[in-house]
């Protein structure tokens, strides 16, 4: 059943006189445990145009939290932190999510932008779907159990420090854990580790499980999942017929990230939750880049104001596409 973000408000009740601006925090880094408080805040501040639930739970039994904007019947999904290392993902949605619903909560446009297209097509956001994995590697060894502790040592190749970190508490790598081709990945590494794994078998992974059951609950008619980092859009994978749509949606998106759009590839590997939504549900999905490349490791801090600039309207144009999708 799902449990509602409102049972957090009893302890928030200081936020009485928050005004909506800069609920979101985005000068430090974005944790599991921010993203609860500030969801809290938000809750509290726009209860009447969002809904917020969790959705499922992490391996570790971290919630999963959905968050539901606008009163469209018609929907868009977007979801951050796929992998651990790429936690500004989360804190992008979570600022897109706030500003979004100040502005429809006021009836205001954005810029030259209408909120209205919200009573046509809600926006799905997922922020954190990794939650475990984000913990991991802001926190290293303090974020899980002392009995998982040597194992989550091992995987990290006895490495202290986590930065590095990109899959789930288990050391499977949720974007690689979609049935889209899943037995054509290679399986190196051979076992759970830091990055790569894609697992025993498609769907493994709790997070995986419980984003593949939300989306065919909310059957979303166009989806996207953030990631970082190369400021670049993928949008290719099997499309078939809908291949010019897709692409056209694609092309718009990169005009208005400034991000570049990547090429076709012929033997893309399949695998991810991009490829899997496209393949299933033949319907347009985006995987978008965020921030120069940073190698192994997070994006800094200094990124974010850039990427907030590029990305600031993609949710509301995404809406406005999604009103086109007739199948």
């Amino acid at each position: 059943m799902a449990k509602y973000l409102f049972l957090f408000l009893i302890s928030f009740l200081v936020f009485e006189n928050f005004a909506f601006a800069n609920l979101v925090e985005t000068n430090k880094p974005y944790t599991y445990e921010q993203l609860n408080e500030d969801l809290a805040k938000i809750q509290h501040n726009f209860g009447k145009v969002i809904e917020v639930r969790s959705i499922g739970k992490s391996e570790f039994g971290r919630e999963i939290w959905g968050v539901k904007l606008g009163k469209g019947e018609k929907t868009v999904l977007l979801v951050g932190s796929h992998h651990g290392r790429e936690w500004m993902t989360t804190m992008l949605l979570m600022k897109m999510l706030e500003t979004y619903a100040g502005a429809y909560d006021k009836k205001d446009k954005l810029g030259l932008e209408s909120t209205q297209i919200l009573n046509e097509v809600s926006i799905w956001f997922v922020p954190m779907l990794n939650p475990d994995g984000v913990s991991i590697q802001q926190q290293g060894l303090k974020s899980v159990s002392a009995v998982h502790q040597k194992r989550l040592l091992d995987m990290n190749e006895g490495i202290m420090n986590f930065k590095r970190w990109k899959a789930n508490g288990n050391g499977v790598d949720l974007n690689r854990q979609y049935p889209a081709d899943w037995e054509k990945l290679s399986q190196t590494p051979p076992g759970p580790y830091y990055k790569a794994f894609k697992g025993k078998s498609p769907l493994e992974a709790a997070e995986v499980q419980v984003l593949t059951k939300f989306v065919k609950e909310t059957d979303p008619a166009i989806a996207a999942a953030y990631h970082s980092a190369g400021r670049e859009i993928y949008w290719n994978y099997k499309n078939g017929k809908y291949f010019l749509r897709d692409y056209l949606l694609a092309r718009k998106m990169a005009k208005l990230t400034d991000y570049k759009l990547a090429k076709p590839e012929k033997d893309a590997t399949g695998g991810g939750f991009t490829d899997w939504f496209i393949t299933a549900y033949r319907r347009p999905a985006l995987t978008i880049e965020i921030s120069y490349l940073v190698g192994e490791t997070n994006p800094p801090l200094s990124v974010f104001k850039t990427e907030w600039k590029r990305n600031k309207y993609v949710g509301l144009k995404l809406a406005e596409e999604a009103k086109k999708i007739k199948n």
